[in-house]
């Protein structure tokens, strides 16, 4: 019917309801014109019964919310989709002929019976279709990064029929996160061709350095360094860390049987800024890599300590473990302010802890006993001196309080229903690496947390905000934000929703104690950031780049409200020690510009941006990044075998090496066989919010009004 195979109307309310109204509808309308004045002819009298019968029927199918389904089935060929390493870690030499096995895989894709079913992309930083009969000349094995994630976006499949996913490569992630979630979520069979030398080679190597995202000028830290070796364990390297090309500290060690060593440097700064520091190893005879025996990063200094201000809306244990939470932090001084009634507090001289803080966590707060007046000050912090807040959002909250700041909170808020949800955290994949949870990402203890109450109501993120967690409600997953965190133009918030978290602390698994800690303590951390460029602000988006890379740049531009400015000229000024560039940004719109350059000479560059406006200097910015230092696809040269394993047997796929790609064929080969070449398309309408229904209403009373005149009735 009408090119469908299928077409369905459903309603929010019961059919009989429905049909009984319609009924009532039409007696309604006969009864209104069996006796007219003046008198009409039957066929006006017909007229006009179905003109207004057919109107008052559409008021009433509104009101019922009707949703059409329409179904049709197209015949789409079933793909096998094939994704090809592109990084430059297919030119490690480790004796396994890496791109000709490559390529050899391909030849023998191409040539058999499966030609008609295959797609071809290759990946590194992103991911690009290329054509079957240019495979050789379109991959160049030269990309910088290699993210997985990427593999598994669903707008690569849309309106495919896919019969599975074949990776060809040596699994080694050097951008991104490791991808098994998104392609269980994703739910077709991979099959990894697995590219390299599982095996371990003589090597040493600084597996990874860790250090406090947020450091404090004249605060000793320390830097923690994981060294591994593979065939050398008992010989004696050198270990030394630099700021610049100034060392700052030298450990002999002797390398450990176990294969690993961790060293730890201490390092003070007594200026605040952004520090590059390197972290580098000797070289031993006969290693197979030396590019990961250097470790370069970059270190944010702060100046001085964060004044954190606790207000509550009442005494309770959230305010309670929150305060010991942040407490342990050295770099946090925090003050407490708890209400009693209206204006009174608990604690003296509220009006100078409000004036004096750097961050608010308002908890269960403002009620509705809180004075006007106190909130009047908090309010004169976060909207005109962008004073950063955690806010605990909850049915404490006095809303018409808390909409004054609606234009800086991370959420929409229409109202509250007055009641609350048992529920646990579910958090989103997406934001693993978020800095506000990356170090409590266990997900096993995550999924483990006692319940909360979460706050029900009409509570939606903004477009520009981050869902960091969702909830579930007895092991079901539900799409409703519990915490969500906004930056801004330097105006930064983070809602939580609900309140008694502070369950989560007593708990929680002995694995983890300080999960609920670092939580906290990770949100005051990143609320405390600051740009010093607040309407105007120009980054990279990594801070280490190989030779010949795209440096990517991306701006934000705003006026003195806030406003996004889209048509600003905005030139950036690239110089090192050797080199030097320019290039422009282009606008993308709603403030925001992007721009890429190549740098083909290596060193630490620093960079100068300027906005202009009508030829005028409107604002400046300025960073720093590195070209050449470290080359991290060279870093790990061994085979991730464990990973492509693992993605293969999670997903219902297999593993082959790549002289097996007679059996990948033929795997391949059945799962076509196994895929219908049929395709249901499902197309929902909600008719109920179509203009076009209430304007036929309006015709057909128009009409029935018009009839009515001519025949001269009232």
């Amino acid at each position: 019917m009408f090119g469908y195979d299928k077409i369905n109307l459903s309603l929010s309310f019961s059919w009989i309801i429905f049909i009984l109204l319609i009924i009532a509808a039409f007696a309604y309308s006969f009864f209104v014109y069996r006796y007219t004045l003046p008198p009409v002819s039957n066929l006006k009298k017909f007229l006009l019964v179905i003109l207004r019968f057919l109107a008052l029927s559409i008021l009433i199918l509104i009101f019922f919310e009707p949703v059409a389904t329409l179904i049709k089935k197209i015949k789409v060929e079933p793909m096998n989709i094939v994704f090809i390493d592109n990084s430059k870690s297919m030119q490690i030499k480790d004796g396994t002929q890496r791109i000709e096995k490559i390529l050899s895989v391909l030849e023998q894709l191409n040539k058999s019976e499966l030609k008609n079913n295959l797609l071809f992309y290759s990946f590194g930083s992103g991911v690009k279709q290329i054509d079957e009969n240019n495979l050789q000349n379109k991959l160049g094995f030269n990309e910088s990064s290699t993210n997985l994630n990427k593999i598994f976006n669903p707008d690569l499949f849309k309106d495919k029929n896919i019969a599975s996913i074949t990776i060809i490569s040596d699994g080694v992630i050097t951008d991104g996160n490791t991808p098994t979630y998104l392609a269980e979520k994703l739910g077709f069979p991979v099959y990894s061709v697995a590219i390299g030398d599982s095996s371990r080679r003589k090597d040493v190597a600084i597996k990874n350095v860790l250090f406090n995202e947020f450091v404090y000028a004249e605060t000793p830290t320390t830097i923690s360094t994981t060294i591994i070796n593979s065939g050398y364990d008992g010989q004696t390297i050198t270990a030394s860390l630099f700021e610049g090309n100034k060392l700052i500290e030298q450990h002999q060690l002797i390398l450990d049987q176990s294969r690993v060593n961790t060293i730890n440097f201490n390092y003070l700064s007594k200026e605040s800024g952004e520090k590059k520091l390197t972290v580098k190893i000797s070289n031993l005879e006969n290693e197979t890599s030396l590019a990961n025996n250097v470790y370069p990063f970059y270190l944010n200094i702060r100046s001085n300590k964060i004044k954190i201000l606790i207000i509550a809306g009442s005494p309770s244990p959230d305010l309670t473990f929150i305060k010991n939470a942040l407490e342990k932090e050295i770099n946090f001084q925090v003050n407490t302010l708890t209400q009693v009634n209206g204006s009174q507090f608990i604690e003296l001289n509220p009006n100078q802890k409000i004036d004096s803080a750097d961050v608010l966590f308002l908890l269960s707060f403002p009620t509705r006993e809180t004075s006007q007046e106190i909130f009047n000050r908090i309010k004169d912090k976060v909207l005109n001196k962008n004073i950063p807040f955690f806010l605990m959002l909850n049915n404490s909250v006095d809303l018409s309080k808390l909409l004054q700041i609606s234009n800086v909170l991370p959420v929409v808020i229409q109202n509250f229903r007055g009641d609350y949800l048992i529920a646990q955290p579910d958090l989103n994949s997406d934001e693993f690496n978020n800095p506000i949870v990356s170090s409590n990402i266990n997900l096993n203890e995550w999924n483990n947390l006692p319940p909360f109450l979460y706050t029900t109501g009409n509570i939606t993120p903004k477009p520009e905000s981050k869902i960091l967690s969702y909830i579930k409600v007895e092991s079901n997953r539900i799409k409703q934000p519990l915490l969500v965190s906004r930056n801004l133009a330097s105006k930064r918030s983070i809602c939580f929703i609900g309140k008694d978290f502070w369950k989560w602390k007593l708990q929680t698994s002995p694995n983890n104690l300080s999960l609920y800690d670092n939580l906290m303590i990770n949100s005051a951390k990143w609320l405390s950031v600051t740009d010093e460029q607040k309407q105007f602000s120009v980054k990279t988006l990594r801070k280490f780049y190989s030779a010949g890379d795209d440096i990517e740049f991306v701006a934000e531009l705003y006026d003195e409200a806030l406003n996004p400015i889209s048509d600003a000229e905005i030139e950036v000024k690239l110089k090192s020690a050797e080199n030097e560039a320019e290039l422009n940004l282009t606008s993308l719109g709603n403030g925001l510009y992007e721009g890429k350059t190549k740098l083909l000479k290596p060193g630490d560059y620093l960079f100068s941006a300027e906005a202009k406006l009508n030829g005028k200097i409107y604002k400046k910015d300025s960073g720093r990044f590195n070209v050449g230092d470290i080359e991290i696809e060279m870093i790990e040269p061994r085979m991730n075998y464990e990973l492509l394993n693992d993605l293969a047997l999670r997903t219902d796929g297999k593993l082959f090496m790549p002289d097996n790609s007679k059996d990948l064929i033929a795997e391949l080969k059945k799962r076509i066989n196994k895929v219908s070449d049929e395709k249901i398309i499902e197309s929902q309408f909600k008719l109920w919010s179509n203009e076009w229904m209430l304007a036929i209403v309006v015709l057909l009373f128009s009409l029935e009004w018009f009839l009515r005149k001519q025949s001269g009735m009232l």
